[in-house]
């Protein structure tokens, strides 16, 4: 694919990294010569200097000939712009980073793609969603819902004394029959290697294991895992960024206790005013004795959205050496995220990661309808939808081709989710889970075409 990326900042870096590493046919635009610069020396793409907007620059990277154009520059009034004119050139689809969350709330009503942008995307939104759903799952350091939750999939750590240790994933699945999940991925402890389960797989002490449920079945894995459900409902926000603002706006709405420490005076007034149910407080989150003061250890969840991911993730085991029982830091290096478990904080999410899973399905071959990375393992999650020409289409799972380094976890099916095994027939109009590791998604891919 022929992609040009506008915006040479943490998004548009990130973004390219990947896709190179794709051998997607990558070009950059920045108008930064220093931020070019560095891509240009660390990464196998093209790079442009210039306004994003000029038609000029556009023509110079080919918008003509391009599948897709993203935006993802710090000016939401320069991406949309972008947009409009690649579309209005001949480029297939269009992506546009936003910070106004009412363009995505009222993308109906205003018809963007009508207009020329087929997606919006707020890394800021991304991250607040993900920060409210581990808050629901909150005994599990990674989640993700499919279809409106009709599939989950959750990360858990099996802790010492689970009923899984010691047992093949064959011999679990006998001993707790009817059970309502599927383990998908997994990495030992003290290894950096991904494995996709099969039925000999042995679960072992302090595996960090991933599993596709519906909504029965995650009941199940806390019994099963020896994992408490913890009900949140006060919840300490450090930092009033836009991902602290729109999560304590999030969990208002959903009637949590909120309170938001905000070091720049005038800010915290600003949230204050907008967020009358939050109770903000002015001051530095670093400094012991004001947490203490405004009852730390009160707290249910503990999350760090400032804009240094260093005090982030201090902050987060001060609050852990409280017993906060949820921890969440927001991190901007991704190497941060293979420390997260062993340095004892429950969650760390990444915008740039968040930003990256909602724009790759765009990328892939096949109907992907959504697509995540799995935090700190070395594999995807893509949720296909079977179309007539697909190869799967009308196939018993146990008959598929399936390459060993992926596993089908679950299949939507008029809005049910189904924890589908090897006698599941698969159907038109299926939305198929699938956890791959990247060398077998090409492989995948083809299937569902």
């Amino acid at each position: 694919m022929r992609i040009i990326i506008a915006g040479a900042g943490e998004v548009g870096f990130h973004l390219a990294k990947l896709l190179s590493y794709e051998s997607q046919n990558i070009t950059l635009i920045d108008s930064n010569k220093e931020s070019l610069t560095y891509a240009d020396n660390h990464l196998d793409i093209k790079v442009l200097k210039g306004d994003a907007t000029s038609i000029s620059i556009l023509r110079e990277a080919k918008v003509e000939s391009s599948d897709l154009v993203i935006g993802v520059t710090s000016s939401e009034t320069t991406n949309i712009t972008l947009c409009l004119l690649a579309k209005q050139m001949g480029c297939k689809k269009t992506i546009a980073r936003i910070s106004n969350i009412e363009f995505i709330d009222n993308k109906e009503l205003i018809r963007f793609s009508e207009m020329g942008i087929d997606e919006l995307i707020s890394p800021e939104e991304l991250a607040a969603t993900e920060i409210q759903l581990l808050l629901n799952q909150s005994a599990f350091f990674d989640t993700y819902e499919f279809e409106a939750g009709a599939l989950i999939m959750v990360g858990v750590t099996l802790p010492t004394g689970a009923p899984f240790i010691g047992k093949s994933v064959k011999d679990a699945a006998n001993i707790f029959p009817g059970l309502h999940f599927m383990p998908i991925a997994m990495q030992r402890v003290g290894t950096q290697f991904t494995l996709i389960p099969r039925g000999d797989t042995v679960f072992k002490d302090k595996d960090q294991v991933y599993f596709v449920t519906d909504k029965e079945g995650v009941d199940e894995l806390y019994k099963l895992t020896g994992k408490t459900k913890e009900d949140i409902k006060n919840v300490m926000i450090l930092g009033g960024s836009k991902v602290g603002f729109n999560t304590a706006r999030d969990l208002c709405a959903k009637k949590f206790n909120v309170k938001l420490i905000e070091k720049n005076k005038e800010k915290a007034f600003d949230i204050s005013d907008s967020l009358p149910n939050v109770l903000v407080i002015n001051g530095d989150g670093r400094n012991v004795e004001l947490l203490d003061e405004e009852s730390l250890e009160s707290m249910d969840a503990f999350i760090a959205v400032t804009g240094n991911s260093e005090t982030n993730i201090m902050s987060c085991l001060m609050a852990r050496s409280k017993n906060i029982k949820k921890t969440i830091a927001l991190v901007e290096n991704m190497d941060y995220f293979q420390l997260s478990q062993s340095i004892g904080i429950d969650t760390l999410i990444n915008k740039k990661l968040l930003a990256a899973n909602n724009i790759f399905r765009y990328i892939r071959r096949g109907e992907v309808v959504a697509l995540t990375r799995l935090n700190n393992l070395n594999a995807e999650i893509l949720e296909f939808e079977v179309k007539a020409t697909s190869k799967v289409n009308g196939e018993i799972i146990r008959e598929l081709e399936f390459p060993r380094a992926a596993i089908i976890g679950g299949v939507v099916r008029n809005g049910k989710g189904n924890i589908a095994l090897g006698d599941f027939r698969i159907q038109e109009g299926d939305r198929v889970v699938v956890c791959c590791l990247p060398d077998s998604i090409s492989k995948i891919e083809r299937l569902f075409i």
